[in-house]
């Protein structure tokens, strides 16, 4: 009995250590799977278009672009999560939520815009990466210890614009009938991607002015961003042509919007009558006899010859007297 005993009394003090030996075992492969702190079952989201992350979002000609993103909570304690903003190109986030408190088994949507990107001064189709971070505030109201965060990136891509712009030079001034003048064109690329002049118009509300073709050279010009090309139109005025004040326009289109971007200026030409030599008939100074001058190409007397005269004139007198 006493042997009995003894083995029960030694099978209860070796119990709890093989229960410990055996909690230690169970954890420390725990332990060596999940260094880091679990995420939790909640999540954040982006709805990308088409549902594909490798699309990029589109900004508008305007500068704006729309993004929606999502938190999925299936967890059973609500949560409470901060979220961060990093875009590009100096976008502005308009409405986005600082934080938000999703409930346990909801999927909270939040919708938001960017805005003030200028589109005209980067290059068509460039990209940058943009980047939403959630981190974890609070379950069920209560504080964390563990901290968690999520972070979701895409992409914002610069749309192609093609913005062409023309003006005209004004003329220095009023042209007579029966001559011409030149007006300079110059067309500018406004655009952020390179384009050229697909169709050229000139019109004119006179119907005795004429243009030439000088703007025909535009069409062979590409223009890269920012770039500007001037060409010559010499306009002429008939000879028959009456007074008046005509009004020159010039309409480019843009071949890389395949001619739907247009831009027009124009400019106004006064056409004077010719000028006439008409004279005044109470100017009588060309009904007066002209004076003519009559000159000597002989050469003037020396006073040597002077006193030679003068001497033959004093002999003959004093030989009359004898």
């Amino acid at each position: 009995m006493r042997r009995v005993t003894r083995g029960r009394q030694l099978s209860r003090r070796i119990l709890p250590f093989l229960i410990i030996t055996m909690m230690i075992l169970f954890l420390i492969p725990n332990s060596m799977a999940q260094p880091e702190p679990s995420l939790g079952n909640w999540e954040l989201g982006i709805e990308y278009p088409d549902e594909d992350d490798s699309n990029p979002f589109i900004v508008s000609e305007a500068g704006l672009v729309s993004i929606k993103m999502f938190v999925d909570n299936q967890g059973l304690l609500s949560v409470r999560v901060s979220f961060e903003y990093d875009f590009p190109f100096e976008g502005e986030v308009v409405g986005a939520p600082e934080d938000a408190t999703v409930d346990a088994g909801s999927n909270d949507s939040f919708n938001f815009m960017v805005r003030s990107i200028d589109v005209y001064e980067v290059a068509a189709g460039t990209k940058e990466t943009f980047t939403i971070t959630a981190n974890l505030e609070e379950r069920n109201g209560m504080p964390v210890i563990l901290p968690e965060s999520q972070e979701k990136t895409g992409d914002l891509e610069i749309p192609e614009i093609f913005m062409l712009n023309v003006e005209i030079t004004d003329p220095v001034g009023p042209i007579n009938a029966g001559t011409d003048t030149i007006l300079k064109v110059t067309v500018t690329n406004e655009g952020n991607a390179r384009d050229k002049v697909r169709e050229i118009e000139v019109t004119d509300d006179c119907p005795l002015m004429t243009t030439d073709e000088g703007l025909d050279v535009l069409l062979t010009r590409n223009l890269e961003k920012g770039a500007k090309t001037t060409a010559d139109l010499k306009v002429t005025a008939s000879e028959s042509h009456p007074q008046r004040n005509c009004r020159i326009e010039v309409t480019v289109a843009s071949d890389g919007a395949d001619g739907t971007q247009l831009s027009t200026d124009f400019t106004r030409i006064t056409v004077e009558p010719p000028p006439t030599n008409s004279q005044d008939p109470n100017d009588s100074s060309e009904n007066e006899d002209p004076v003519e001058v009559v000159t000597s190409n002989l050469p003037a007397a020396g006073i040597s010859v002077i006193l030679s005269v003068l001497f033959g004139a004093i002999i003959t007198r004093s030989n009359r007297r004898f």
